[in-house]
């Protein structure tokens, strides 16, 4: 089993940037694909960006050239770094895990932090 932990989000002004963390434990070398998406009020959850096991990245058209998804191995985490934050960016955002097999695939979620862009 895997655990997610995120941590960075916040309060910040239009234009301005983040950094969200996800810190992950557990079975972390069973993990394929780590990705974060948000979720506003309302509204569908929606992938932001994901980063595979060989470092391939894919983005949501509404982030790419803004925002840029990272990880450190060593250290079993992934970054999303947010730059030129606009009010449309607020939600809850949540780490996720991804298990791809054969068979089966498996989700695990963090609690999810909170990024509030508002002047």
């Amino acid at each position: 089993q895997v655990q997610l932990v995120e941590s960075g989000g916040g309060l910040v002004q239009p234009g301005g940037s983040l950094r969200l963390s996800c810190a992950a434990s557990g079975s972390v070398f069973s993990i394929n694909v780590m990705a974060w998406y948000r979720q506003a009020p309302g509204k569908q959850r929606e992938l932001v960006a994901a980063i595979t096991s060989s470092s391939s990245t894919n983005y949501a058209d509404s982030v790419k050239d803004r925002f840029t998804i990272s990880r450190d191995n060593a250290k079993n985490t992934v970054y999303l770094q947010m730059h030129t934050l606009k009010p449309e960016d607020t939600a809850v955002y949540y780490c996720n895990a991804g298990v791809r097999r054969t068979y089966n695939s498996l989700d695990y979620w963090g609690q999810g932090t909170q990024v509030t862009v508002s002047s």
